[in-house]
């Protein structure tokens, strides 16, 4: 048991020094002290809360407020090259993350969340 708790702190400190966590953090760091970005977020939110608060009074149903809502964080990310950054930093982690936990998930149990069953699709992971 203590080889597997090793291992797994090992994994945390490569996942910690990983160029990815490292783009990310970068990515805060700039947009925490870009003044155009926190404005930006700061309307979104609040626009997220007004479209929240119209929702749950029933002014608009959900479906219109998930699209008002995607439509601004879209008009967000297009004003801001800050902003864009740290998404697509943030975006590039999880992916590492889902890889790893995709190889964790397949030696756990066996299964290759990717598989189909269908060998024609793959060449025969089963």
């Amino acid at each position: 048991m203590n080889e597997i708790i090793e291992k797994t702190r090992e994994l945390g400190e490569m996942i910690q020094n990983s160029e990815e966590m490292k783009n990310v953090k970068n990515a805060e760091i700039l947009q925490a002290n870009n003044d155009e970005a926190q404005e930006l977020l700061k309307a979104f939110n609040l626009q997220r809360m007004n479209l929240a608060r119209d929702m749950q009074n029933e002014k608009i149903s959900r479906e219109e407020a998930i699209k008002k809502n995607n439509e601004a964080f879209e008009e967000m990310v297009s004003k801001s090259e800050v902003i864009s950054g740290y998404i697509e930093a943030k975006q590039a982690f999880d992916a590492l993350v889902n890889q790893i936990n995709q190889v964790l998930n397949f030696y756990i149990t066996g299964q290759d969340p990717n598989c189909t069953h269908d060998c024609s699709t793959c060449g025969g992971c089963c």
